[in-house]
């Protein structure tokens, strides 16, 4: 059993502080992973458009302190105000039944009067 360093927590702790941040293989706008390519662009479908994250692939410190921090197995992981979200799954299962969107709204990640439904790909 590998603990998790006391630097790999704090840098950990400051960063779910954020009002939303992914954990990922990459960069939002370089997703080193189908997994976390998957977050991101369901994240921008619901009008993310600032997505903060930190590349677990950076430091392998926090990629594995990251599992450990949650107990959560796999990247990618979302946080919400300091709240653990889920992974990619969850994501989509939050997404598919119109709870992401509620979430991100609550949680003042978007305005109140952002429309309910996900932005379509094509406005005709």
């Amino acid at each position: 059993t590998r603990l998790i360093t006391a630097n790999a927590k704090a840098k950990i702790d400051t960063a779910v502080k954020s009002p939303l941040v992914v954990f990922m293989k990459g960069t939002p706008d370089e997703p080193m992973c189908g997994f976390s390519r998957a977050v991101v662009q369901i994240l921008q479908m619901h009008g993310v458009d600032k997505i903060t994250s930190v590349d677990c692939l950076q430091d392998p410190e926090i990629r594995e302190g990251i599992k450990e921090y949650t107990d959560w197995p796999t990247i990618p992981q979302v946080y919400v105000k300091g709240e653990f979200i889920g992974g990619c799954d969850v994501m989509v299962q939050m997404h598919q039944s119109g709870e992401l969107h509620e979430l991100l709204v609550k949680e003042e990640i978007l305005p109140p009067d952002h429309a309910s439904e996900p932005e379509s790909e094509s406005k005709n």
